[in-house]
């Protein structure tokens, strides 16, 4: 029997409709007894609201017909959210049961099974959505019927128990699989379920279902999150796997478009871009040897604002960009006040977001209050014949970089414009403090630590900043006509960033003690990533299998310390970020190894710092385990050139029932109004005696946290979103104070500044 004629077998017993008493007796006698732990007299205000309530209306000819199911539940997870506060947090674990409840009877009858039964035939849920075109036939063409039938047995729905109500809601009305009709089918153990057979689905069919059984393992315990899109697509008939790309834009009318066509190609498809533009020429640069004909960056950054706009992901939301510029490009003023809600029209892009490349001189000019000269990089490579942009220093102190920037300001035939560098320094803070950013990225450090310098150089970082790898524009090198009409275009592939996300879940798999078994198969599911997903823009496919880069990261850390009786604001704190994380990168680079032994290194491993063993030095790892992992890489190699990076990861930390990324909480306690829920949000665990190791994020002295990040940043082979939280009447000094102590510390990139007086639009393509 299919399920619409199971569905339509229940629907003709009555099983669909129960009488509203009835109905809520049941869920107040299956649920409250759950929770002992509640307070007595809020159960028996909460219980009296819940009868009176549906008395009053069933007494109420007019209003009987409005107790609807749906209604019923929705009524009992607003009353159980009525009574969610800081001194009963656990009430958020009531409603969710409310909420589940209700998925639990929609699935049932949309699939035409026994609602008892909570969940019902996974085989054939897998077999409907792929008839109705929601799911893609990979997975059934992947696995015979028995093997489903085993993935089905590995379902546990207790599971769904950990979820407080916005995780739940969350994970129902973002992830869940649902028909055309938008009615609800999969339920939230199949999701998770879904996601570990297709990301398994090209492994060895000898030890395919048991990797199966521990990828749905750390999925269905919340010990780890995949980033959104492989939690919303994986399985599906649509939308790709990876969070975000970086791309470089050549100085070309051509690269300029090419680059615009790519981005709105991915962008369709739901990931989040990184745009370098510092190789296009500044306003008033030649073009064809014409003096002034330029146009400079900005009308190319509002094209990509429309871009952003015209071509939204999925439906769902519109494009979301980010557009790096170097500190010495001519048009960098300009540049800075893209973001402002001030000034002329059409010289902003409120839909963009913007980062600046920064080399350690500039901020030495800053500290030392000396000039900053800016150069037309077209300018410079026709006269020169190199790239500023192509050189960093090597060492601290000195290299390339400055080598190249002292020879151009001595040169009097190269044009340039001189500037304080606090000057540029204040107009970057003045931004911050109005929008959030720019992004901070400080290139120098990041080149100096990257493991693949042997094969380019990072230019930029993504929509997040987490993300560092190396990257290049993509030229056309030949078009032609053919004999028989056909136009052929050749193209030199760049690197195209691609960013394959997840996060474990510290709170939980650090607390449960699971991070030897958690990370192998995370790192497993992550490469699988890069063989699964097809993406359209060819140069991204092409640089995803040189580097198989993925970029395993964290989100609980605040929740973790708490747990842990560790103060935000504590030499505790650094130095536990600094051994956890070096744990973290431990089990990380040795589960890419032992796949490496399995399935091959990646094509660029030849020459690279993790051969050279230069990757291990610079990191300074010289224990015992440490040299047993290096000798072991340098022998077998690793399966990915880039592993570690830490997301925002916002939405994700909402499932997992804790705190965001590497921030502190917003606050101990605030209230969020959602279309038909108005939820009060509470520090997770906070009724365990943990109120006093819950500081609010902006009360936070960000020393401590740039001193946290700097500890963990060692361990972390690409960069991290780390947000600085600032008072509105925060005096210059001390915000520049911020950025220099970042420099200093050899933290890579900065994400937002988050003053109080600022709303930002947090990226959820990285959530992971």
């Amino acid at each position: 029997m299919t399920l619409d004629a199971m569905a339509r077998a229940v629907k003709s017993a009555g099983g669909a409709v129960r009488e509203p008493l009835m109905l809520i007796e049941d869920e107040l006698s299956r649920t409250l007894p759950a929770f002992p732990e509640l307070d007595p007299e809020r159960v028996e205000r909460f219980t009296a609201r819940v009868r009176r309530y549906v008395e009053e209306a069933c007494a109420d000819p007019e209003l009987k017909e409005t107790l609807t199911e749906s209604a019923l539940y929705d009524l009992l997870v607003k009353y159980a959210l009525d009574e969610v506060s800081i001194a009963s947090p656990r009430w958020s674990f009531v409603a969710a049961r409310f909420y589940l409840h209700r998925l639990y009877r929609e699935a049932a009858e949309n699939r035409g099974y026994d609602p008892a039964a909570l969940y019902g035939d996974f085989p054939a849920l897998v077999r409907h959505l792929h008839r109705e075109g929601v799911y893609s036939g990979h997975v059934l063409e992947a696995y015979s019927e028995a093997e489903l039938r085993e993935a089905e047995k590995m379902i546990v729905p207790e599971r769904d128990h950990l979820f407080n109500l916005p995780g739940l809601l969350t994970l129902a009305t973002r992830y869940l699989a649902r028909d055309k009709q938008k009615r609800t089918f999969e339920l939230p153990q199949e999701r998770f379920l879904v996601i570990a057979l297709y990301l398994m689905q090209k492994e060895d069919r000898a030890k395919r279902m048991d990797l199966v059984r521990e990828a749905y393992w750390a999925l269905s315990n919340l010990y780890m999150t995949v980033a959104t899109p492989t939690f919303a697509n994986a399985g599906k008939a649509w939308g790709q796997l990876s969070s975000c790309f970086i791309d470089v834009v050549d100085d070309s009318l051509r690269g300029i478009y090419d680059s615009n066509t790519d981005v709105a190609l991915l962008s369709k498809a739901g990931g989040g871009i990184g745009v370098y533009m510092g190789k296009l020429r500044p306003r008033g640069s030649t073009i064809k040897g014409i003096q002034g004909l330029s146009s400079g960056i900005v009308p190319w950054a509002r094209q990509l604002n429309n871009t952003a706009i015209s071509v939204d992901q999925l439906g769902q939301r519109q494009g979301a960009i980010a557009i790096y510029l170097d500190v010495w490009h001519k048009d960098i003023f300009e540049f800075l006040d893209l973001k402002l809600n001030h000034g002329d029209e059409r010289l902003r892009t409120h839909d963009l977001f913007t980062g600046v490349v920064i080399p350690d001189l500039f901020m030495e000019k800053v500290e030392a209050r000396e000039d900053w000269y800016l150069f037309d990089p077209h300018e410079v490579r026709s006269k020169k014949g190199w790239s500023l942009e192509d050189f960093y220093d090597e060492e601290v102190g000195r290299g390339s970089f400055r080598d190249r920037y002292e020879e151009l300001v001595r040169d009097p035939n190269v044009s340039k414009k001189v500037v304080p560098a606090i000057e540029i320094m204040k107009r970057i803070m003045r931004s911050q403090l109005e929008t959030g950013v720019p992004y901070m990225m400080y290139r120098d450090t990041a080149n100096r630590m990257n493991p693949n310098k042997h094969a380019g150089m990072i230019y930029a970082s993504n929509l997040c900043t987490e993300i560092l790898q190396n990257n290049s524009a993509t030229t056309v090198i030949e078009e032609h006509l053919e004999d028989d009409g056909t136009i052929v275009i050749k193209k030199k592939p760049g690197d195209f960033v691609v960013c394959n996300l997840s996060s474990v879940n510290l709170a939980r798999a650090v607390t449960d003690d699971v991070l030897e078994r958690l990370i192998p198969i995370q790192v497993r599911m992550l490469d699988n990533v890069i063989d699964l997903n097809r993406i359209e823009v060819l140069q991204a496919q092409v640089t995803n299998h040189k580097y198989r880069a993925i970029g395993l990261g964290t989100y609980g850390w605040h929740h973790l310390l708490a747990l842990k009786h560790i103060r935000w604001e504590s030499e505790e704190a650094v130095r536990y970020a600094d051994e956890l994380y070096e744990k973290i990168a431990y089990l990380t680079i040795k589960a890419s190894n032992e796949l490496a032994k399995e399935k091959g290194a990646y094509p660029l491993f030849p020459g690279s710092e993790w051969e050279s063993g230069a990757y291990f030095d610079r990191r300074g790892y010289t224990g015992e385990a440490w040299r047993a992992l290096r000798a072991d890489v340098q022998k077998h190699g690793v399966r990915n050139g880039y592993m570690m990076a830490i997301a925002p990861n916002g939405t994700t930390a909402i499932v997992g029932g804790s705190t965001a990324s590497i921030d502190p909480i917003y606050r101990k306690e605030y209230v969020e109004e959602k279309n038909t829920y108005r939820i009060t949000n509470v520090a997770p665990d906070i009724e365990q005696g943990l109120m006093w190791y819950y500081k609010s994020a902006h009360e936070i002295d960000q020393l401590w946290t740039l001193r946290q990040q700097a500890a963990r940043s060692r361990h972390i082979d690409q960069g991290a979103s780390l947000n600085l939280y600032v008072k509105n009447d925060i005096k210059a000094k001390d915000l520049l104070d911020l950025h220099l102590t970042a420099w200093r510390s050899g933290i890579k990139t900065t994400y937002y500044v988050r003053s109080t007086s600022v709303e930002v639009e947090e990226c959820e393509v990285c959530q992971s």
